[in-house]
């Protein structure tokens, strides 16, 4: 079989037919997934190897190297996508193929081996997948910064309350430059505006040194115990992947899904996570602060984790689980999550009986 170089997101992967043309550039959704690797006649294996060693084949990436991204993506509001079970589409060598939630869940079963494996170590069946922002890292202090910096340039003032606050964490910047805070009306300018948001926020991630508390000893945990994980985000592959590296995460995550990726939701970068870890979606576990985010995973029949802070318990009463930290959480719960009845459903239990209670005999009685 003809080597081929690992897909490393710089590189690329050299494509049989058209010598020199890394495979990002042609199809630029598709060089991770399995039905694109088979159409290759590469094994999955091959691919699951090149993401994982991707990282240890090039040195890390300093922080003074992380680019400012020219287009804000993460500025914008993502669709929360699958609403109907829809995939996204990638390519084979005989046209374009439509990947939805069902095909992956029916072509990515277990093989024999594997079953074998999972009978022994069943954690490793599942494949663990980390939202970026507020449940990785505090993005939301990053934007509130970016913002009130934005504000001190351009001379204007930001209304102290609770509702321009959550516009500015959730929404999209066109939304809350235009309607919320009303600074511009002009495209020209509006779009001047967004453009410096975004290198201040940029500017406020080349600062952050620690995640979320609690964070790095449940990846801990689930690394000793061989479960992958994850990690989806609309930023771009370097300065993710160099923000990990400041936080001392990067060896935790065996797969990411970033902006190269080219998902236009917050669905199908988790079907795309799910492909990179090689486990069908129903078989993965979503970590979550946002609603919209709980709704695109069980849109992708996933479990979905949601962590209180950003918004409160009763607005997540849709998730799976819902934790206030990390702390809260054991290799046990994900364990749970799949039984569907509690933590009792694996113990064994006494079948109780119950004597039916005696029928009251009525009586007549005759006076004359």
């Amino acid at each position: 079989m003809k080597s081929y170089p690992y897909p490393c997101g710089r590189a690329g992967i050299s494509y049989p037919y058209l010598p020199g043309l890394p495979v990002c550039q042609v199809y630029p959704k598709a060089a991770l997934d399995r039905c694109f690797c088979e159409s290759l006649n590469l094994s999955l294996s091959l691919s699951m190897e090149c993401n994982f060693r991707c990282s240890s084949l090039f040195p890390p990436i300093p922080s003074s190297s992380l680019r400012v991204s020219s287009l804000p993506a993460i500025l914008k509001l993502p669709a929360i996508g699958a609403e109907y079970g829809e995939g996204f589409e990638t390519f084979r060598l005989d046209g374009p193929l439509k990947v939805d939630v069902d095909f992956l869940n029916d072509r990515m079963q277990e093989s024999f081996l594997q079953r074998i494996r999972y009978a022994m170590k069943p954690d490793e069946a599942f494949g663990l997948i980390f939202s970026w922002d507020n449940v990785v890292a505090d993005t939301g202090s990053l934007k509130l910064n970016a913002w009130r910096q934005l504000a001190d340039e351009e001379g204007k003032d930001i209304p102290i309350n609770g509702a321009t606050q959550r516009s500015m964490l959730y929404a999209g910047a066109d939304h809350v430059l235009h309607k919320v805070l009303c600074w511009e009306s002009e495209e020209s300018k509006l779009e001047r505006l967004k453009s410096r948001l975004s290198q201040l926020y940029f500017e406020n991630l080349l600062k952050l040194k620690a995640p979320v508390e609690g964070l790095k000893e449940w990846l801990d945990a689930v690394y000793t115990a061989g479960i992958p994980c994850a990690l989806a985000s609309s930023l771009d592959r370097t300065n993710l992947l160099g923000a990990l590296h400041q936080m001392g995460l990067k060896k935790y995550f065996q797969a990411v899904v970033t902006e190269e990726d080219g998902m236009e939701s917050i669905a199908h970068r988790f079907l795309s996570a799910a492909v990179k870890l090689d486990r069908k979606p129903s078989k993965c576990v979503v970590f979550e602060d946002d609603p919209r985010g709980i709704t695109a995973a069980h849109n992708c029949t996933m479990m979905a984790v949601a962590l209180i802070g950003a918004y409160p318990a009763y607005e997540l009463e849709q998730a799976d689980l819902a934790v206030a930290s990390f702390s809260e959480l054991s290799v046990i719960n994900l364990r749970r999550l799949f039984a569907h009845k509690g933590s009792g459903f694996m113990d064994l239990q006494k079948q109780i009986i119950e004597k039916a209670p005696l029928k009251r005999k009525l009586t007549i009685d005759t006076f004359f």
